[in-house]
């Protein structure tokens, strides 16, 4: 006999248990059946949620899971998938702090600050980071999405943004969806070409830092890029 969670006693309902008990104290399938909000014929929310999670491997891999991979999981559909990633976006964007009060003065803080945008994210994407003199975080601007190569990375893009928002250097970040941060042939060339323009037009790039799975590379750390006056 199926039951939804209606006919469960109310100690152990997910709702009634974060009420009493707060969020943080939810199970993970818990936290997925108030998302998911009701079940399928075969399931109730909570049983649902449980093989969302047996499906995937592991809700450490749901950030990871595209729109079509969770809609075929049989009781999903596209509209309790689309909530799921609608609310892993939204946890991300809460993590990610204002940047009118960042001063970056360590390569970590920018991984800290960008490494939640490249979850789930199968695209290189290569931005720029534009600091006043003081290390002051001005703004940044995704500068394109696809392959890093010397033809793809167009510096007048950079030092136009450069100027238009008085940055008085620059860092640039992009991610490996590959998962490993270690630079390529085409990333060092990248990096060698910006950084002699900077030099040329006093606006130096001063970090060019990669993302990957939970790790990441810092060419001013591994001291292939020299801060210079």
């Amino acid at each position: 006999m199926k039951y939804s969670i209606k006919n469960l006693n109310k100690n152990i309902r997910p709702r009634e248990r974060l009420k009493k008990y707060g969020a943080s104290y939810l199970c993970d399938d818990e936290l997925l059946a108030i998302i998911l909000r009701t079940g399928s014929k075969e399931y109730n929310a909570k049983e649902l949620a449980s093989v969302i999670i047996n499906n995937i491997n592991g809700i450490n891999n749901l950030s990871n899971t595209t729109l079509k991979e969770l809609s075929s999981i049989k009781g999903i559909g596209e509209v309790k998938a689309i909530t799921l990633l609608a609310a892993l976006e939204l946890g991300k964007r809460c993590l990610k702090k204002d940047i009118s009060k960042i001063k970056i003065d360590n390569n970590l803080i920018v991984y800290d600050l960008f490494k939640y945008d490249f979850v789930n994210c199968y695209q290189e994407k290569f931005i720029a980071l534009f600091l006043d003199n003081k290390c002051n975080l001005i703004t940044y601007e995704v500068i394109f999405i696809g392959t890093i190569s010397n033809s793809s990375v167009h510096p007048r893009e950079i030092f136009k943004l450069a100027f238009k928002n008085s940055a008085s250097q620059i860092i640039i970040v992009h991610n490996h969806p590959s998962g490993d941060s270690n630079p390529s042939n085409a990333d060092i060339n990248v990096t060698d070409k910006l950084y002699e323009i900077g030099k040329l037009m006093s606006i130096p790039i001063i970090d060019h830092i990669i993302i990957g799975y939970n790790n990441f590379y810092s060419f001013y750390e591994k001291r292939k890029i020299e801060i210079y006056e």
